[in-house]
């Protein structure tokens, strides 16, 4: 009875962090580059010796937090610091917290000449510099290779990265993801190109997520009801043993 309170607990527990997950992706539906998370969790499986052999028990683990890397769908915007990516990269940002990559490529230029997102974080070029452009120097023209020109001259290039979010990544920012140091820069990739004037929405399903909470609050009540059940067996047991 002990280990069915305890694989009930475990199942709370695992799908309580899903409840929470997928509460975050209903809530970042609108979130330009925003990239949804999922939960995969694991059977954690312990071995109890029995009289007739041995029995099997099995718990659910922690889980552990993946982003979906399936891209959102690109929205035009017409204006000239919105970028969107084709492909797998990322744009990079200097923050306080070190460096993030995200999908989100509104961007503005200050005063001073230096490209910074929204939040005002510097955007790296390919060497993982902070990007600059001359602030009197007219539109900026991006090509699909990343690279920036002001009145025809050549000024700078987006930096482009490869990058994987492992389990249990960290985000920054509403759509931001710290990398953990600066990752590898992406040069002469056909496959990778940068549209300018779009926007990457965010790859969050809502029908799928609604669907998704409704299963888990469906399971966490199931949950729920055996450990009612498995508490009220107990509690007889030792009633019973009591009264013996």
């Amino acid at each position: 009875m002990i280990d069915g309170l305890t694989v009930g607990l475990s199942a709370q527990i695992a799908l309580e962090k899903r409840l929470t997950t997928i509460s975050s992706n209903i809530a970042n539906t609108r979130t330009v580059g925003f990239r949804a998370a999922e939960v995969k969790f694991e059977d954690v499986v312990a071995r109890q010796q029995a009289a007739e052999g041995n029995t099997v028990i099995a718990f659910a683990s922690d889980g552990a937090e993946y982003a979906n890397t399936e891209a959102g769908g690109i929205e035009k915007t017409g204006s000239p610091l919105d970028f969107a990516i084709n492909g797998d990269a990322w744009f990079a940002l200097e923050t306080p917290a070190g460096i993030a990559v995200t999908r989100d490529g509104r961007f503005k230029v200050t005063g001073e000449g230096a490209v910074v997102s929204l939040g005002g974080h510097p955007v790296l070029d390919p060497g993982g510099a902070p990007l600059e452009v001359n602030p009197g120097g007219g539109a900026l023209e991006v090509g699909a290779d990343g690279f920036i020109r002001q009145d025809g001259a050549q000024v700078g290039a987006l930096g482009l990265y490869a990058f994987q979010p492992g389990p249990d990544f960290v985000r920054h920012g509403d759509s931001g993801i710290l990398a953990g140091g600066l990752p590898n820069p992406i040069v002469d990739a056909p496959d990778v190109t940068v549209v300018q004037g779009y926007v990457e929405q965010s790859n969050v399903d809502p029908v799928e997520e609604l669907t998704q909470l409704i299963m888990v609050q469906r399971s966490f009540d199931n949950a729920s009801a055996a450990i009612r059940s498995t508490e009220d067996s107990l509690t007889k047991l030792i009633n019973a043993f009591h009264r013996g």
